[in-house]
């Protein structure tokens, strides 16, 4: 999978359910452009599936993105980013520092997501991987919340396949 060319300070939101591969596509980019509410659960709690570190590692990305935009750097946003007012959360943000934005929306089809979730060091409940499957938006969806551009990851996959 090719990923796209982000210019300087844009908000790259991943947009998918757990086990989609938004975690193996944000590796492809340096370390220091990834933001992962997982991570910041881990930091707090030990554990990054303790759901209830969500409000804290929130404030911890919050600060780290506006650390980021304030300097005009590239941010990856690694997390499920599933719900509408999560992404119009990060949106505002964006236009306050004024930084470009896109998605790439992960159009897994839900038996693939699935089979890859069980294959994790970390498995996420099945419920939940169809709920967030369910709740993914669609690249109009994405456009019409205000984000520039969208990638579809089946068409990045597509792309980066013939080099």
């Amino acid at each position: 999978m090719q990923p796209p060319i982000l210019p300087a300070g844009t908000v790259c939101a991943l947009v998918g359910p757990p086990g989609c591969g938004k975690s193996t596509f944000a590796a492809r980019y340096p370390a220091s452009w990834r933001i992962c509410l997982d991570l910041y659960r881990l930091a707090a709690t030990d554990s990054e599936a303790d759901q209830t570190a969500t409000p804290v590692a929130v404030e911890i990305q919050n600060l780290l993105l506006d650390a980021r935009l304030a300097r005009n750097l590239r941010v990856i946003l690694d997390s499920t980013n599933a719900m509408a007012h999560v992404r119009a959360g990060l949106l505002a943000r964006a236009r306050y520092w004024q930084r470009p934005t896109t998605a790439v929306l992960f159009d897994v089809p839900l038996a693939m997501v699935e089979a890859q979730n069980a294959s994790r060091d970390r498995v996420v409940p099945a419920h939940v991987v169809r709920e967030l499957h369910e709740l993914t938006p669609t690249r109009k969806q994405l456009l019409a919340e205000g984000f520039g551009t969208v990638h579809l990851a089946s068409e990045l996959a597509t792309v980066g396949a013939g080099r």
